[in-house]
């Protein structure tokens, strides 16, 4: 394990997955905030993508460091010879239970004084989704164990959504746009959650890095101009598109029959997304217990930005493609239709008119992307 400086000012921190959606947030607001930010990158060939995420968080001062957290022995050499303060994992999934290898080289090392373990979502001790989201969930549970028994300092961030169209087959809604020809309303479409932007994620996280009040402690994001249920947000997006789509309802039993395909990741997407719009996970309990703190409580001065805000941002990348393009991809969209299986009744709400859909197949385009192009060729 090598990193390409060597003593380094207080406040030095390595972050874990910062090539990854969350942890990129992390990263750019660790560097902005002056603190020296170390970034543990596996050694070995990387996709193009994270290339340029590494890139780009160098050229801002990132110190590189090859590596894996599976190598406590050379974690805990890092963590000594540089001193690091703070550890910050943003992994994913397929990566959770790495971190118990990691806890252990923290543990050895006297200079850390707060881990941040790979969380940015709902509370897990609180949640409870079907399999396979609750196989992702114990192992997460697993690891707040493994932290709170051995005694190192740590801050559980529970950010909830993201703050995107909620597709229940993506699994990172924040790189689509919102839907252009109809929306799917997870259930009524009643129940609320909360929604954040990835610069919020990011610049929160590392507020609460040096706060008395957020040590040992789950930091939940319930930002009040960002509660909506996803009736709401389906107005709100239908007022910057101008234009009112059908909202086609997806039952709780068409949530669970995606979890159960058991298809990785979309089936744990599917079993999350039931969680938060059918169980109501993130709203179903109160945050007032002793280990529970709220982020708009703790720093009141700073504002988040709102979903209307995040809206907007999506809607500038619908203009961002000339009309010619967007008038040849559309029609490669209308040769490539794909029919999709549809057994069982869907209802279809309008201008709020229900319509009866019960139809063998419907004709669903392949491209997101190419529904945006439709609108602006």
């Amino acid at each position: 394990m090598t990193a390409s400086t060597l003593m380094a000012p207080a406040g030095r921190t390595v972050i874990v997955g910062s090539t990854g959606f969350i942890g990129r947030f992390v990263a750019e607001a660790c560097l902005a905030s002056g603190r020296p930010t170390y970034l543990l990158v596996r050694s070995g060939s990387i996709s193009t993508s994270k290339s340029k995420t590494i890139k780009c968080l160098q050229d801002k001062g990132a110190v590189v460091v090859h590596g894996s957290i599976n190598d406590q022995e050379s974690m805990e050499k890092f963590l000594k010879e540089n001193e690091i303060e703070v550890v910050i994992s943003a992994v994913g999934g397929e990566s959770i239970s790495d971190q118990l290898v990691l806890i252990d080289a923290i543990k050895a090392v006297p200079t850390v004084k707060r881990f941040l373990p790979s969380e940015f979502g709902h509370d897990i001790d609180r949640a409870d989704p079907v399999e396979p989201g609750l196989r992702m969930y114990n192992e997460k549970r697993k690891v707040r164990r493994r932290i709170e028994e051995i005694g190192i300092p740590y801050t559980y961030i529970c950010c909830n959504s993201i703050a995107a169209w909620p597709y229940y087959d993506n699994t990172h809604p924040a790189d689509v746009l919102p839907p252009l020809d109809r929306f799917q309303i997870y259930g009524d479409g009643s129940v609320k959650a909360y929604f954040v932007a990835g610069t919020d994620i990011g610049k929160f996280t590392i507020k609460t890095l040096d706060d008395a009040r957020t040590i040992n402690k789950k930091v939940h994001f319930r930002p009040p101009s960002n509660y909506l249920n996803i009736n709401e947000l389906a107005t709100l997006w239908e007022g910057k598109i101008k234009r009112t789509l059908p909202r086609v309802t997806v039952t709780e039993d068409d949530l669970l029959a995606a979890a159960k395909e058991m298809r990785i990741p979309g089936s744990v997407v599917a079993s999350l997304t039931h969680d938060i719009f059918i169980k109501g996970c993130q709203i179903n309990f109160s945050i007032d217990g002793p280990t529970d703190v709220e982020i708009c409580s703790l720093y009141p001065e700073i504002p988040f930005c709102t979903m209307d805000e995040c809206l907007d941002e999506f809607l500038k990348k619908t203009l961002e493609v000339p009309k010619g393009i967007g008038e040849q991809m559309v029609e490669e969209a209308k040769e490539e239709v794909i029919a999709v299986k549809k057994p069982r009744q869907e209802t279809l709400i309008s201008g709020g008119v229900d319509k009866k859909a019960n139809e063998e197949a419907i004709a669903v385009p392949p491209s997101t992307r190419s529904e945006a192009l439709a609108i602006i060729a």
